[in-house]
C-alpha cells in the first residue's frame, strides 16, 4: 500500500509552520497514543504514521529533501527509510517524548507506552552523513557499493556498557531502577503530580561505579566500519537515502544512529542529464549529412549504432527508447536523444574552396525546406567526403 503524504498525515498545509507541524503531531500522537487505545492495532499504525511523519517535517533537511523528491528521496527499498509501521515504539518515545512532556506520559498515561519511563539504554548516537559518488551507469542500474566509515562504533571491551564488568553496575538510589522521579506539588487545583527523568541516571536506571578502562565508560571508541550499501536503481543527485542504525554508536549501550547518504552524480564526458533523459551532441562532417551515414554514439549502458538518412539537417533529433534513466522505484524510463550538429570546416585548401564555390551555384545547395533534390552524380559527393576525411 502507497504511503500517504506526510503534509496529508499531520493535517497541515505544505507551507506550515514548524509550531504548526509540532502542534498539529502532538495533537494526534495524543488521540492514537498506544495507551489511550490499547490492543487497537489501526490506532498504533496511525500513531506510528504520524510520528514518521513529524520525524521528516520537523527537519528542514529532511523536509526539504521530501518537499523535493517526495517519499522516493526518504528511501524505502533495500533497507533504506523506515516506512510506516517500521518505527518502534521506544524510538518514538526517546525521540520525541520532549514533544509531550515527562508529567503528560506518567500522569495521564502511566508511563506504560515508555515501560515506566527507563530508557532502553544510554544515550542515541548521533547520525551520520556521508557523500556518495556515482557514474551513469550505476545510478541507471543501481550498484552495491563497499565504502570504509569513520565512526564512534561499539567497544568491544564492555561491549557497550561502560562498565569495568558486570559488578560495576548497580540500580540507580535516585530512582530505584524505574529511570524517572515523581514529585507531588499542591496548586490551587490541589495536589500535582508531575514525572521526570532522573537526574542522576539520566533516565538509564542504573549507574557505573567502575569505568571500561577502553572506552572509558562511554561504551563507544572512536574507529572505523566497512559497509556494504544496495543503492537502488533511478536515484538523482541531491537524493538522501537511510541506512538505519549505521551511524554513530550510541553512548552505554544507546541506540545508533542513521547512516545519511547524498547521493552526488558523476559528470559524463559525452553525455548529459536532461530529467530521466540522456541528451549526446552529435557531430557530423557536411558531406556525411548530405549523404546520408552509419554512425555509433555512446550511451549509458554502452555504444549504439544508428542511422543517419541522407539530408539530416543540424539540429535534428534521434531518439533512441529507454535508453535514458530509470524513475526511482518505479517502471518508467528516459530515452537518449541524439542532436545532430553539421559541423563547417574553417579551413580550406584551394581545390576544396573551388568545390564549395561549384556547389554553391546549385540550386540544391539554397536553403530553404523547398529545395529541389540535388540531380550532380553520387561520384561527386563522395570526392567531396574524401577530401574533407583526407
Amino acid at each position: 500500500m502507497s504511503k500517504r503524504d506526510y503534509y496529508e498525515v499531520l493535517g497541515v498545509a505544505k507551507g506550515a509552520s514548524a509550531d504548526e507541524i509540532k502542534k498539529s503531531y502532538r495533537k494526534i500522537a495524543l488521540q492514537y497514543h498506544p495507551d489511550r487505545n490499547p490492543g487497537n492495532k489501526e490506532a498504533e499504525d496511525k500513531f506510528k504514521e504520524a510520528a514518521e511523519a513529524y520525524e521528516v517535517l520537523s527537519n528542514p533537511d529532511k523536509r526539504a529533501q521530501y518537499d523535493r523528491f517526495g517519499h522516493a528521496g526518504m528511501g524505502g527499498a533495500g533497507g533504506y527509510g523506515g516506512g510506516q509501521g517500521g518505527m518502534r515504539m521506544e524510538d518514538i518515545f526517546q525521540n520525541f517524548g520532549d514533544i509531550f512532556g515527562d508529567d503528560i506520559f506518567g500522569s495521564f498515561f502511566g508511563g506504560g507506552g515508555r515501560q515506566g519511563g527507563r530508557r532502553s539504554g544510554g544515550t542515541r548516537g548521533a547520525n551520520l552523513r556521508v557523500k556518495l559518488k556515482m557514474d551513469y551507469a550505476e545510478i541507471a542500474n543501481g550498484a552495491n557499493k563497499k565504502i570504509k566509515v569513520k565512526k564512534y562504533v561499539g567497544c568491544d571491551v564492555c561491549h557497550g556498557s561502560g562498565a569495568k564488568d558486570k559488578g560495576s553496575v548497580q540500580t540507580c538510589a535516585t530512582c530505584g531502577g524505574s529511570g524517572q522521579v515523581r514529585r507531588v506539588s499542591q496548586t490551587f487545583l490541589g495536589q500535582m503530580q508531575t514525572v521526570t527523568t532522573c537526574p542522576t541516571c539520566n533516565g538509564e536506571g542504573t549507574q557505573i561505579t567502575a569505568k571500561c578502562g577502553n572506552c572509558k565508560g562511554e561504551g563507544r571508541v572512536y574507529g572505523e566500519e566497512t559497509l556494504n550499501l544496495d543503492i537502488p536503481a533511478g536515484v538523482q543527485e541531491g537524493m538522501q537515502l537511510s541506512m538505519g542504525g549505521k551511524g554513530n554508536a550510541g553512548e552505554r549501550g544507546g541506540p545508533p544512529g542513521d547512516l545519511l547518504i547524498l547521493i552526488e552524480e558523476e559528470k559524463h564526458p559525452h553525455l548529459k542529464r536532461q530529467d530521466l533523459d540522456v541528451i549526446y551532441h552529435l557531430h557530423m562532417s557536411f558531406p556525411d549529412a548530405v549523404l546520408g551515414t552509419q554512425v555509433e554514439v555512446p550511451t549509458i549502458s554502452g555504444k549504439a549504432k544508428i542511422k543517419i538518412p541522407a539530408g539530416t539537417q543540424s539540429g535534428k533529433i534521434f531518439r533512441l527508447k529507454d535508453k535514458g534513466f530509470p524513475t526511482f522505484q518505479g517502471y518508467d524510463r528516459g530515452d537518449q536523444l541524439v542532436e545532430v550538429n553539421v559541423w563547417s570546416p574553417q579551413n580550406l585548401s584551394p581545390e576544396e574552396k573551388a568545390m564549395m564555390e561549384k556547389l554553391k551555384q546549385s540550386q540544391n545547395f539554397q536553403p530553404g525546406p523547398e529545395a529541389k533534390q540535388m540531380k550532380e552524380d553520387r561520384s561527386f559527393f563522395d570526392k567531396i567526403k574524401d577530401a574533407f576525411s583526407g
